[in-house]
C-alpha cells in the first residue's frame, strides 16, 4: 500500500470538512447572536493511543493492537469541532422588543415543540395574543416555566422595559395610570456549568442534555440584559475569510501529492516491474 497515497488522501478530507465549518461561519456572518464552529486537527496517533485499550480484539491488549500500520498513524484528522462561546459586539436598535446578552455563557429559554431551546438571538416579537416569541413564533419563557408552564403576555396599550437581571415592567398609557410602572414577570436568563455540552439544532438553537439539568442555573443579580439592542454574530471575516484560503491551498496541495502518486510514481513502478519481467 502507498502509504504517502493514504496519508495525503486524509490530509485532504480533513482540510475539505475544515472547508466546511468555515463556509458556515460566513454564511452567519450576520446572523443575530451566532457562535462560530471551529476544529482542532491532530492526527490518528493520538486517536489511537486514547483508545487502543478499547480495541475489540482479544483481551484488549496492547500487544493485540500491533498489526496496525505504523506508518498510517500520522494521517491529519478531525480530532474536535467546537463552538466558540465568546460575546460579539453589541448593536444599539432602540427596538423595545430586542434584547441583548452583555456577557458569555448565558442564554435566553425558548418553548419548542421538541421542548426547551436555548438561543442568544434576542430579536423578540409579539405575536396575535400579544405573547413574546422569537422570529420562529417560539414563546419566550420566565423563569417560573420550569414549575409550570407560563408566558410572557404584554397587554396592549403599555410601555415595555426591563433591567439587567431581565425583570419587566410596563407603563399603561392611560391618563390615569400613565406614569404608574407595574412588574409583568421577567425573561428568563440562564447560564450552564458545562457550556461545552450544548449543542446546535438549526434556528440559532442550542440544546442542551436533560440529564444534565441540574447543571442550568438562573441569573440572579448582576443581569447582562440589554434592552433595544442586539447581539451580533462572534464571526471575525478576516480571520474567516484567511483560513479559507490557507484551507484551499492546502486541498490543492493534498490534491497534487494525490496526482503525483497516481501518475509518477504508479507508472514508474509499472515500468520498473515490467524491465524485471
Amino acid at each position: 500500500m502507498q502509504t504517502g497515497f493514504y496519508n495525503a488522501t486524509g490530509g485532504m478530507v480533513t482540510q475539505m470538512n475544515r472547508l466546511d465549518v468555515i463556509s458556515h461561519n460566513l454564511a452567519n456572518l450576520n446572523t443575530t447572536g451566532f457562535k462560530r464552529n471551529d476544529v482542532v486537527i491532530g492526527d490518528f496517533m493520538r486517536l489511537y493511543e486514547t483508545k487502543k485499550n478499547e480495541l475489540p480484539i482479544e483481551d484488549q491488549t496492547k500487544e493485540a493492537a500491533q498489526y496496525l500500520n505504523r506508518a498510517m498513524t500520522r494521517v491529519p484528522q478531525v480530532v474536535e469541532e467546537y463552538t466558540d462561546g465568546s460575546a460579539g459586539a453589541i448593536q444599539i436598535t432602540d427596538n423595545t422588543f430586542d434584547f441583548a446578552l452583555g456577557r458569555e455563557n448565558a442564554y435566553f429559554m425558548i418553548e419548542t415543540p421538541e421542548g426547551i431551546r436555548y438561543t442568544r438571538d434576542g430579536s423578540f416579537t409579539l405575536n396575535s395574543e400579544g405573547r413574546l416569541v422569537n422570529k420562529e413564533g417560539f414563546a419566550v419563557l420566565p423563569k417560573e416555566y420550569v414549575d409550570g408552564p407560563q408566558y410572557i403576555d404584554i397587554p396592549e396599550g403599555v410601555a415595555l422595559s426591563s433591567d439587567p437581571d431581565g425583570n419587566l415592567y410596563v407603563k399603561f398609557l392611560t391618563n390615569e395610570t400613565i406614569n404608574e410602572t407595574v412588574p409583568l414577570g421577567n425573561i428568563a436568563i440562564v447560564s450552564f456549568e458545562n457550556p461545552k455540552y450544548l449543542q446546535k439544532v438549526g434556528g440559532n438553537l442550542y440544546k442542551y442534555p436533560e440529564e444534565r439539568e441540574s447543571e442550568r442555573t438562573f441569573n440572579e443579580g448582576n443581569g447582562p440584559l440589554l434592552q433595544g439592542a442586539l447581539e451580533k454574530s462572534n464571526v471575525n471575516a478576516v480571520l474567516e475569510m484567511t483560513g479559507l484560503i490557507e484551507t484551499q491551498r492546502l486541498v490543492e496541495m493534498y490534491s497534487k501529492v494525490i496526482n503525483t502518486h497516481m501518475d509518477d510514481f504508479n507508472n514508474d513502478a509499472i515500468n520498473k516491474l515490467a524491465q524485471k519481467a
